[in-house]
Protein backbone atom coordinates (compact mmCIF):
# COMPACT_ATOMS: atom_id res chain seq x y z
CA UNK A 1 0.00 0.00 0.00
CA UNK A 2 1.58 3.72 -1.15
CA UNK A 3 2.81 5.71 1.86
CA UNK A 4 2.02 8.73 -0.19
CA UNK A 5 -1.87 10.45 0.68
CA UNK A 6 -1.34 13.87 -0.65
CA UNK A 7 0.71 15.25 -3.19
CA UNK A 8 1.64 19.32 -3.34
CA UNK A 9 1.63 20.15 -7.10
CA UNK A 10 3.70 23.37 -8.15
CA UNK A 11 3.80 24.34 -11.71
CA UNK A 12 5.43 26.78 -14.04
CA UNK A 13 1.96 28.12 -14.82
CA UNK A 14 3.28 30.38 -17.90
CA UNK A 15 4.14 26.94 -19.65
CA UNK A 16 2.51 25.81 -23.11
CA UNK A 17 1.85 22.45 -21.43
CA UNK A 18 0.59 23.22 -17.96
CA UNK A 19 -2.95 23.48 -18.18
CA UNK A 20 -3.25 20.61 -20.61
CA UNK A 21 -1.15 18.30 -18.20
CA UNK A 22 -2.77 19.79 -14.78
CA UNK A 23 -6.05 18.89 -16.02
CA UNK A 24 -5.20 15.43 -16.53
CA UNK A 25 -2.64 14.71 -13.82
CA UNK A 26 -5.34 16.05 -11.48
CA UNK A 27 -7.79 13.71 -12.17
CA UNK A 28 -5.45 10.76 -12.51
CA UNK A 29 -4.20 10.95 -8.62
CA UNK A 30 -7.93 11.31 -6.76
CA UNK A 31 -9.06 8.44 -8.73
CA UNK A 32 -6.13 6.84 -6.85
CA UNK A 33 -7.28 8.36 -3.84
CA UNK A 34 -4.35 10.69 -3.26
CA UNK A 35 -5.81 13.91 -2.13
CA UNK A 36 -3.62 17.11 -4.01
CA UNK A 37 -2.89 20.48 -3.09
CA UNK A 38 -2.30 23.33 -5.84
CA UNK A 39 -1.88 26.75 -6.43
CA UNK A 40 -4.64 28.77 -6.43
CA UNK A 41 -4.33 29.07 -10.62
CA UNK A 42 -5.86 25.74 -11.10
CA UNK A 43 -9.35 26.77 -8.56
CA UNK A 44 -11.10 24.88 -11.13
CA UNK A 45 -9.80 22.11 -10.92
CA UNK A 46 -10.05 21.39 -6.98
CA UNK A 47 -12.97 18.95 -5.58
CA UNK A 48 -13.54 17.30 -2.31
CA UNK A 49 -10.35 15.50 -2.85
CA UNK A 50 -8.61 18.48 -3.49
CA UNK A 51 -7.31 21.86 -2.62
CA UNK A 52 -6.30 25.30 -4.34
CA UNK A 53 -4.09 27.53 -2.15
CA UNK A 54 -1.38 30.57 -2.39
CA UNK A 55 2.01 28.88 -3.69
CA UNK A 56 3.82 29.27 -0.49
CA UNK A 57 1.12 26.63 1.04
CA UNK A 58 0.87 23.97 -1.70
CA UNK A 59 3.94 22.64 0.53
CA UNK A 60 2.31 22.52 3.96
CA UNK A 61 1.07 18.87 5.22
CA UNK A 62 2.08 16.84 1.99
CA UNK A 63 3.92 13.48 1.34
CA UNK A 64 5.81 15.11 -2.01
CA UNK A 65 6.01 18.00 -4.08
CA UNK A 66 5.66 17.65 -7.61
CA UNK A 67 7.32 20.56 -9.53
CA UNK A 68 6.17 21.13 -13.41
CA UNK A 69 8.02 23.03 -14.96
CA UNK A 70 11.93 23.47 -15.39
CA UNK A 71 15.35 23.68 -13.19
CA UNK A 72 14.60 27.40 -12.57
CA UNK A 73 10.82 26.43 -11.04
CA UNK A 74 12.05 23.54 -9.37
CA UNK A 75 15.20 26.04 -7.78
CA UNK A 76 12.50 28.29 -6.27
CA UNK A 77 10.57 25.63 -4.79
CA UNK A 78 13.66 24.34 -2.96
CA UNK A 79 13.52 27.83 -1.42
CA UNK A 80 10.14 27.43 -0.65
CA UNK A 81 10.70 24.37 1.24
CA UNK A 82 13.57 25.51 3.58
CA UNK A 83 12.40 24.25 6.96
CA UNK A 84 10.31 21.96 5.53
CA UNK A 85 11.78 18.21 5.15
CA UNK A 86 9.64 16.96 1.75
CA UNK A 87 10.95 14.91 -1.13
CA UNK A 88 10.37 16.58 -4.91
CA UNK A 89 9.86 15.08 -7.76
CA UNK A 90 10.98 17.23 -11.18
CA UNK A 91 8.77 16.57 -14.50
CA UNK A 92 10.37 18.96 -17.35
CA UNK A 93 7.99 21.06 -19.36
CA UNK A 94 10.81 23.06 -21.30
CA UNK A 95 13.99 21.85 -23.81
CA UNK A 96 16.80 21.25 -20.77
CA UNK A 97 16.58 20.30 -17.52
CA UNK A 98 19.11 18.41 -15.42
CA UNK A 99 17.27 18.82 -12.08
CA UNK A 100 13.66 18.22 -13.34
CA UNK A 101 15.19 15.20 -15.50
CA UNK A 102 12.28 13.74 -16.26
CA UNK A 103 10.11 14.46 -19.51
CA UNK A 104 6.13 14.62 -19.83
CA UNK A 105 6.12 11.47 -21.92
CA UNK A 106 7.42 9.52 -18.14
CA UNK A 107 5.21 11.98 -15.77
CA UNK A 108 2.41 8.95 -15.54
CA UNK A 109 4.61 6.11 -15.31
CA UNK A 110 7.08 7.61 -13.10
CA UNK A 111 4.16 8.86 -10.53
CA UNK A 112 2.47 4.97 -10.73
CA UNK A 113 6.28 3.59 -9.69
CA UNK A 114 6.32 6.66 -6.52
CA UNK A 115 2.80 5.60 -5.73
CA UNK A 116 3.87 1.89 -5.65
CA UNK A 117 7.09 2.66 -3.52
CA UNK A 118 9.52 1.83 -6.24
CA UNK A 119 11.57 4.84 -5.93
CA UNK A 120 14.53 6.53 -3.77
CA UNK A 121 15.14 9.82 -2.07
CA UNK A 122 18.43 11.12 -3.11
CA UNK A 123 20.32 13.79 -0.90
CA UNK A 124 21.34 16.86 -2.12
CA UNK A 125 24.19 19.63 -0.63
CA UNK A 126 22.93 22.49 -0.28
CA UNK A 127 25.36 25.99 -0.07
CA UNK A 128 24.71 28.94 3.21
CA UNK A 129 26.02 31.99 1.88
CA UNK A 130 26.52 35.30 4.89
CA UNK A 131 27.00 39.04 3.56
CA UNK A 132 29.31 40.75 5.68
CA UNK A 133 29.78 44.55 5.38
CA UNK A 134 31.66 46.73 8.08
CA UNK A 135 32.26 43.80 10.35
CA UNK A 136 28.06 43.07 10.15
CA UNK A 137 26.24 40.34 9.13
CA UNK A 138 23.72 41.32 6.87
CA UNK A 139 22.56 39.03 4.95
CA UNK A 140 22.17 34.93 4.84
CA UNK A 141 21.17 32.70 2.32
CA UNK A 142 20.85 29.25 1.19
CA UNK A 143 20.81 27.90 -2.54
CA UNK A 144 21.01 24.33 -4.65
CA UNK A 145 22.76 24.95 -7.08
CA UNK A 146 25.75 28.42 -6.69
CA UNK A 147 26.37 31.58 -5.34
CA UNK A 148 28.06 34.05 -7.90
CA UNK A 149 29.99 37.32 -7.84
CA UNK A 150 29.83 38.72 -11.18
CA UNK A 151 30.09 42.40 -12.48
CA UNK A 152 26.95 44.78 -14.43
CA UNK A 153 27.53 45.03 -17.91
CA UNK A 154 29.69 48.30 -18.06
CA UNK A 155 31.63 47.56 -14.81
CA UNK A 156 35.46 47.04 -14.65
CA UNK A 157 37.17 43.56 -14.19
CA UNK A 158 36.64 42.94 -10.46
CA UNK A 159 39.32 41.81 -8.24
CA UNK A 160 38.47 39.23 -5.53
CA UNK A 161 40.44 37.99 -2.55
CA UNK A 162 39.88 34.46 -1.98
CA UNK A 163 40.53 32.18 1.04
CA UNK A 164 40.07 28.63 1.74
CA UNK A 165 39.98 28.10 5.43
CA UNK A 166 41.81 30.73 6.07
CA UNK A 167 44.57 30.02 3.43
CA UNK A 168 44.96 32.58 0.91
CA UNK A 169 44.38 30.96 -2.59
CA UNK A 170 44.59 33.92 -5.21
CA UNK A 171 43.32 37.68 -6.08
CA UNK A 172 40.71 36.13 -9.22
CA UNK A 173 40.57 39.11 -11.59
CA UNK A 174 37.76 38.12 -13.76
CA UNK A 175 34.39 39.02 -14.76
CA UNK A 176 33.21 37.33 -11.50
CA UNK A 177 33.31 34.13 -9.80
CA UNK A 178 31.01 31.00 -9.32
CA UNK A 179 31.18 29.14 -6.20
CA UNK A 180 29.46 25.85 -6.89
CA UNK A 181 27.36 22.52 -5.31
CA UNK A 182 28.29 19.31 -7.37
CA UNK A 183 24.13 20.11 -8.25
CA UNK A 184 25.13 23.27 -9.70
CA UNK A 185 28.46 22.06 -11.99
CA UNK A 186 25.62 21.18 -14.75
CA UNK A 187 24.06 24.86 -14.39
CA UNK A 188 25.99 28.17 -15.14
CA UNK A 189 29.64 26.37 -13.51
CA UNK A 190 29.06 24.65 -16.40
CA UNK A 191 28.86 27.34 -19.11
CA UNK A 192 31.77 29.04 -17.48
CA UNK A 193 34.04 26.03 -18.12
CA UNK A 194 33.55 24.20 -14.91
CA UNK A 195 33.81 20.25 -14.37
CA UNK A 196 30.70 18.63 -14.22
CA UNK A 197 30.43 16.55 -10.70
CA UNK A 198 28.81 13.60 -9.87
CA UNK A 199 25.96 15.44 -7.71
CA UNK A 200 26.42 13.02 -4.73
CA UNK A 201 30.23 14.24 -4.24
CA UNK A 202 30.72 15.95 -0.86
CA UNK A 203 32.57 18.43 -2.75
CA UNK A 204 32.12 22.68 -4.09
CA UNK A 205 33.35 23.79 -6.90
CA UNK A 206 34.86 27.69 -7.13
CA UNK A 207 34.94 28.88 -10.92
CA UNK A 208 36.13 32.32 -11.92
CA UNK A 209 34.29 33.72 -15.15
CA UNK A 210 35.98 34.93 -17.67
CA UNK A 211 39.67 35.33 -15.52
CA UNK A 212 41.97 38.02 -16.77
CA UNK A 213 44.69 35.57 -15.80
CA UNK A 214 44.40 32.52 -18.32
CA UNK A 215 46.02 30.06 -16.04
CA UNK A 216 43.57 30.60 -13.52
CA UNK A 217 41.15 27.32 -13.87
CA UNK A 218 38.43 25.70 -11.74
CA UNK A 219 39.10 24.38 -8.48
CA UNK A 220 37.52 21.30 -6.98
CA UNK A 221 37.48 21.35 -2.81
CA UNK A 222 36.48 20.04 -0.11
CA UNK A 223 33.15 19.83 0.72
CA UNK A 224 33.63 20.80 4.35
CA UNK A 225 35.73 23.87 3.71
CA UNK A 226 35.09 27.30 4.42
CA UNK A 227 35.22 30.38 1.39
CA UNK A 228 35.47 33.69 2.00
CA UNK A 229 35.49 36.02 -0.84
CA UNK A 230 36.35 39.99 -0.36
CA UNK A 231 35.92 42.52 -2.95
CA UNK A 232 38.72 44.33 -3.24
CA UNK A 233 38.29 46.89 -5.96
CA UNK A 234 35.77 49.69 -6.35
CA UNK A 235 34.85 48.10 -10.21
CA UNK A 236 31.57 49.86 -10.71
CA UNK A 237 28.22 47.39 -10.28
CA UNK A 238 29.35 44.28 -8.43
CA UNK A 239 26.12 41.53 -7.53
CA UNK A 240 25.79 39.14 -5.48
CA UNK A 241 23.48 36.44 -6.92
CA UNK A 242 22.30 33.25 -5.80
CA UNK A 243 20.89 30.42 -7.43
CA UNK A 244 20.50 32.97 -10.47
CA UNK A 245 17.08 34.05 -8.78
CA UNK A 246 17.71 36.51 -6.44
CA UNK A 247 21.02 39.10 -5.14
CA UNK A 248 21.84 42.44 -4.10
CA UNK A 249 24.35 44.45 -4.77
CA UNK A 250 27.87 45.04 -3.42
CA UNK A 251 30.37 47.84 -2.19
CA UNK A 252 33.82 47.76 -2.12
CA UNK A 253 34.94 45.58 1.25
CA UNK A 254 32.39 43.43 1.22
CA UNK A 255 32.60 39.95 2.32
CA UNK A 256 31.01 37.04 1.00
CA UNK A 257 31.31 33.71 3.27
CA UNK A 258 30.53 30.28 2.03
CA UNK A 259 30.54 26.54 3.32
CA UNK A 260 28.18 23.69 2.78
CA UNK A 261 24.77 24.01 4.68
CA UNK A 262 23.48 21.55 7.40
CA UNK A 263 20.07 21.32 4.95
CA UNK A 264 19.78 19.21 2.21
CA UNK A 265 17.33 18.96 -1.19
CA UNK A 266 15.67 15.71 -1.28
CA UNK A 267 14.80 14.70 -5.14
CA UNK A 268 13.07 11.70 -5.72
CA UNK A 269 14.56 9.33 -8.35
CA UNK A 270 12.52 6.59 -10.09
CA UNK A 271 15.38 4.63 -11.46
CA UNK A 272 13.46 5.63 -15.38
CA UNK A 273 17.42 6.80 -16.05
CA UNK A 274 20.66 7.36 -14.03
CA UNK A 275 22.96 10.78 -14.04
CA UNK A 276 25.38 9.72 -16.97
CA UNK A 277 21.79 8.85 -19.16
CA UNK A 278 20.76 12.14 -18.50
CA UNK A 279 24.11 13.69 -19.50
CA UNK A 280 24.16 12.10 -22.69
CA UNK A 281 20.88 12.88 -23.76
CA UNK A 282 20.60 16.75 -22.45
CA UNK A 283 24.26 17.64 -23.77
CA UNK A 284 23.91 15.24 -26.69
CA UNK A 285 27.00 13.38 -25.81
CA UNK A 286 28.25 10.65 -28.74
CA UNK A 287 26.11 12.64 -31.71
CA UNK A 288 27.44 14.66 -34.54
Amino acid sequence: MSSIKEIGIITKVTSPHADDVMGRLVPWLTERGVKVRMQEDYRGLADVDSTAVSREYVPDGVDLVLVLGGDGTLLSVARLLEGKDKPILGINLGSMGFLTELGLDELFGSLERVLQGEYTVEPRVCLEASLHRDGERIGHYQVLNDVVINKGALARIINLETIVDDQKVTNYQADGLIVSTPTGSTAYCLAAGGPIIEPTMDVIVIAPICPHTLTNRPLVIPGGSRIDLRLISDSGAVFLTLDGQEGTRLNKGDCVRVRASDRKVHLIRTGARNFYEVLSTKLHWGQR
